[in-house]
């Protein structure tokens, strides 16, 4: 067993308490330094003179392997989609059942991310730091519903592409947001604390915003898409938290499992999406190359035109436009470099599987699901680039800190 240990002053505040999901913590941060970045858990403190030692307990390798295995989201995804485009039979057996499959699983992905929360710690942060977080669930709840009814618009999508959108753009943050942060030496605690607020927020926020911007398109259901969002994320998440009060031992044993059983349910939620609508791609694909003897360019440009390439063209602006506008308002606001990557990265990426459980559940096209299953595959892509990139960039010379100032 290796030990670490940190000293702090006696004189300093203590420090203020820290959500643990996604199960990943911040340490041996300095401005000269890489991140390094363990799960400690703490042993006990020793008070002597004016320093304060804390001895804590490295994570276990096997542990470390998990949260590895689990940061690998976007490459789970992508290899998926590749097998949806060459043998959607693969996913059969999951898309036979669905919406049950997708509401299934999406509860279950929720209930893990409940398992690693406190409510207690939630309540603590959100006093400590009200101004940040707030202007973030804001921003997640307008930057984007307005970016994906202008997308839809602007590039003539047709109604149920324009629903699926709207629907994936109405949708809260995604877990993905807090490792990407991580990543990228954002602000990781706002991260969490604005993924748990706008998912619970999504019960009355998503529904409500869907019904105003796409029920202009279809009729859509409000109610109906609210008792839906309660049962699969609200419920499954109190659950979890209940579980942790009721049951901590259980719940240490089952917690370093959690993110990748989060990570590879999602991918399947979303590779089965796709996989539905692969077929119907390749036809119009065929049709099209087969209709007459035209250049490979003109072919190139033909699938582009296509509604897959309209799909693949709306959602990728619809993440870009999310992470830019998503930093330059937060940097507008006056937040510091760390408050701004994670604003940035929470709004541009949205929680895919639950666009993905309402559009099967509750509207009768399977194109209005193809947005959200597109996005799984897009946005981890994009969002994961932008973490690594920004994870080479010092935030403005400044050590990164899981601290809000507001």
């Amino acid at each position: 067993m290796s030990l670490s240990l940190r000293f702090v002053p006696t004189s300093s505040h203590p420090p203020p308490s820290r959500l643990r999901f996604p199960l990943l913590s911040r340490s041996n941060l300095s401005p000269t330094s890489p991140s390094k970045f363990i799960l400690s858990s703490p042993i006990r403190c020793v008070n002597e003179g004016s320093v304060r030692v804390s001895v804590t307990r490295a994570r276990p390798r096997w542990e470390n392997a998990l949260t590895a295995a689990a940061s690998l989201y976007p490459l789970y995804v992508s290899v998926g989609g590749v097998v949806a485009c060459l043998k959607p039979s693969a996913f059969q057996w999951f898309v036979q059942r669905s919406p049950t499959s997708y509401s299934l699983s999406l509860g279950l992905i929720m209930l893990a991310m409940g398992l690693t929360l406190e409510l207690k710690d939630l309540l603590s942060l959100f006093v400590q730091r009200p101004l940040s977080i707030l202007f973030g669930c804001v921003a997640q709840y307008t930057i984007m519903p307005a970016l994906g009814t202008l997308i839809s618009r602007s590039l003539g999508l047709s109604p149920s592409l324009s629903v699926g959108l709207i629907l994936l753009a109405c949708c809260p943050g995604g877990t993905a947001s807090n490792v990407v942060t991580l990543i990228a030496q954002g602000d990781v605690s706002l991260s969490i604390v604005m993924t748990i607020c706008t998912t619970l927020g999504a019960v009355l926020l998503t529904p409500l915003l869907t019904k105003i911007l796409a029920g202009t398109y279809v009729p859509v259901d409000a109610i109906k898409l609210s008792i839906s969002t309660l049962q699969v994320v609200v419920a499954p998440i109190l659950l979890g938290s209940c579980f942790q009060s009721a049951f901590p031992g259980a719940v240490k044993v089952v917690t370093p499992f959690a993110p990748l059983f989060a990570v590879l349910a999602a991918s399947l939620v979303a590779c089965s999406v796709f996989s539905e609508n692969v077929v119907r791609f390749k036809s119009s694909l065929l049709g099209a190359s087969s209709a007459c003897d035209i250049s490979t360019f003109a072919h190139v440009q033909a699938i582009v035109s296509g509604e897959l390439g309209l799909v693949i063209l709306s959602v990728l602006l619809l993440h870009f436009s999310g992470f830019f506008v998503g930093y330059i308002s937060s940097a507008i606001c006056g937040f510091r470099e760390p408050q701004r990557r994670a604003v940035s990265i929470e709004v541009g990426m949205q929680n895919s599987s639950l666009g993905v459980v309402l559009a099967t559940s509750h509207f009768t096209s399977p194109l209005v699901a193809l947005p959200p299953a597109m996005s799984a595959i897009v946005m981890n892509i994009m969002g994961s680039s932008l973490g690594f990139i920004w994870r080479h960039i010092d935030p403005s010379g400044q050590t990164t800190t899981t601290q809000i100032n507001d």
